[in-house]
């Protein structure tokens, strides 16, 4: 556990993450592999579109609620 704060990985942006977006690209990953970028408020939908326009989004969580799946 560290006291770091988890920042947004929206380019540029340095606000605290509060929703985590999951996700693979099924031409490289395994399907229940799920790779993770966290988003801030403003930044959540634009994200969200980027992946989900590929077909990579698979969930949106609260950062809070968010457990990594074992083995990760």
């Amino acid at each position: 556990m560290t006291d770091e704060i988890p920042i947004c990985s929206a380019k540029g942006c340095r606000a605290a993450a509060v929703w985590v977006l999951a996700w693979n690209n099924p031409k490289i990953h395994t399907p229940e592999r799920r790779k993770t970028w966290l988003a801030c408020e403003e930044h959540r939908e634009h994200l969200s579109q980027f992946l989900g326009v590929r077909g990579f989004l698979k969930d949106v969580v609260p950062f809070e609620e968010w457990q990594a799946p074992e083995g990760a």
